[in-house]
């Protein structure tokens, strides 16, 4: 049986925070971003429900300037688009190399389920550094999480093949909640220190021991 463990990306394996954190600072004062952050959180979410078939690039673009209005900051002509520039340079966590090399050391295969665009999550996958066996985009099929056909274009590339599928990912909103309706086995990166709910099945704070709770969810 071909074990499978498909990954959040942005949050998760890359410094999502950090990446927009840095560009709010940069734009708006470091006494504004971390009150901005909280606020860009729930408008790229609401981004995503109003437009599932736009591209994360005009996504991040619409949210940021959204934001500037809603927070009446000013927002320089040319810089609409900063989040999308930046993002192929936003860096992983430190652990994420080495965490994911040891899964695929043990037979693991990675996938990778996000809410982006191609060429950003061909860059952020060359910045981890080890290979991934697909990576499914929702600006490729017209749906962002936490609507469930990310999972379901997985479950269709896989055919009929017999395989463990585990969801690892930081969101309890955009991938917890939806695996778990969906009847997988979840682990949870819980990075910002949070409550479950729902309840997954391992908690971890960081990507350190991921191996270890993939096996103890479907052992070899």
């Amino acid at each position: 049986m071909e074990r499978w463990a498909t990954f959040d990306c942005y949050g998760t394996l890359i410094d999502w925070n950090g990446g927009v954190g840095r560009e709010l600072e940069r734009l708006f004062g470091a006494e504004h971003a971390a009150r901005l952050l909280h606020a860009y959180h729930d408008l790229e979410r609401e981004v995503e429900h109003e437009r599932p078939a736009a591209s994360y690039r005009e996504v991040v673009t619409v949210a940021l300037v959204r934001l500037s209005e809603r927070e009446g900051l000013e927002l320089d002509a040319g810089e609409e688009d900063a989040l999308a520039r930046s993002l192929p340079a936003w860096e992983p966590f430190p652990e994420v190399q080495a965490a994911l090399a040891d899964a695929r050391g043990r037979g693991w295969k990675l996938a990778i389920l996000s809410n982006t665009d191609r060429d950003f999550i061909e860059a952020s996958m060359a910045r981890i550094g080890v290979p991934f066996e697909l990576a499914i985009v929702a600006s490729e099929i017209g749906s962002y999480k936490p609507r469930h056909r990310h999972w379901q274009v997985f479950e269709e590339q896989m055919g009929d093949r017999e395989l463990a599928h585990v969801h690892v990912a930081a969101s309890l909103y955009h991938d917890v909640a939806p695996a778990t309706e969906l009847g997988l086995p979840t682990v949870w990166i819980n990075r910002l220190g949070e409550e479950p709910e729902p309840q997954p099945d391992v908690e971890l704070h960081s990507l350190t021991g991921l191996a270890d709770a993939l096996d103890s969810l479907a052992p070899a």
